[in-house]
Formats: structure tokens, C-alpha cells, sequence
């Protein structure tokens, strides 16, 4: 009888689970979302004036008080969009520092809102989206500030 290594098995085990689990699926699951949703698996980056400034799903700070905030939570913080009363709340600070109409800013509030189950469960706004949207409009306001 031939007597063998009792070692060359679990590591040949080890080496084709570690190409397998560590290379070939991974890449798999990487090019079909990259066929399949490319904007998703980049990671839904949102441009403005040619470059990057964030991504729709994960919330940024914003310093100047003439932008709409991402809500304060004693969570991860990192929630990208509000309810439309939060938006709506704001947009009231906003006209104060900016002179932006409400008119103007319900608007765009009511453009952007988005609800949970289609029509229906709770409304929200992405935050990156209404002061891209801001930024677009007044640049004379927000030109030197960054988004």
C-alpha cells in the first residue's frame, strides 16, 4: 500500500475552497452586477460640474445653513434622505439664510419626494438631491460653497 501525506488532502481542500470562495465567486457576482445594475454596483455615485461629490446612498455633511441636512439619529448617521415635514422644516431656515422663495423650495421638496411602497407608506427626500438641485438653480448662492 502506498502511504501518503495526511496533509496533501486538507490542503489541496483549503487551496481550491480559497480559489473558489476567494476568487471565482466574487468575481462572478461582481461582473453580473456590473452587466446587470453598473449604477448600483458602482455604488450610485451622483456627479455635479464634472466630478464626484457623493453617492445617493449615504448621507454627507453639509456645513453651510442654506443647504437641507441629513437628519440627526442616534444611529449610523448615515441615512441619505428625510421625511418630506423634516424638508419641509428646513426649507423655512433656508429662505431665512438664502432668500430662496418657499414657493421655490416646497417645489422642489414635492419634485424630489419618493414614498416606501410606491405610492403609499412614508414619504421622503434624498438630501443630495435637493441641494444638487439647489446648487443648479442659484449658483450665485452656492458657488462657493461645496457640495
Amino acid at each position: 500500500m502506498k502511504k501518503s501525506n495526511s496533509l496533501s488532502v486538507p490542503i489541496r481542500i483549503a487551496l481550491i475552497s480559497l480559489v473558489a470562495c476567494g476568487l471565482l465567486f466574487p468575481g462572478v457576482v461582481t461582473g453580473i452586477a456590473q452587466l446587470a445594475m453598473p449604477v448600483q454596483a458602482n455604488g450610485s455615485l451622483i456627479s455635479f460640474n464634472n466630478t464626484t461629490i457623493g453617492s445617493s446612498l449615504i448621507a454627507q455633511e453639509f456645513n453651510y445653513s442654506g443647504f437641507f441636512h441629513p437628519r440627526n439619529d442616534s444611529a449610523s448617521g448615515l441615512d441619505p434622505d428625510i421625511t418630506v415635514q423634516n424638508a419641509t422644516l428646513q426649507a423655512a431656515r433656508i429662505h431665512n439664510v438664502t432668500g430662496i422663495s418657499i414657493a421655490y423650495l416646497d417645489g422642489i421638496i414635492k419634485e424630489n419626494t419618493k414614498y416606501t411602497l410606491f405610492f403609499f407608506g412614508t414619504a421622503y427626500v434624498n438630501v443630495l438631491d435637493l441641494n444638487i438641485n439647489l446648487a443648479e438653480h442659484y449658483p450665485s448662492i452656492y458657488d462657493r460653497y461645496t457640495l
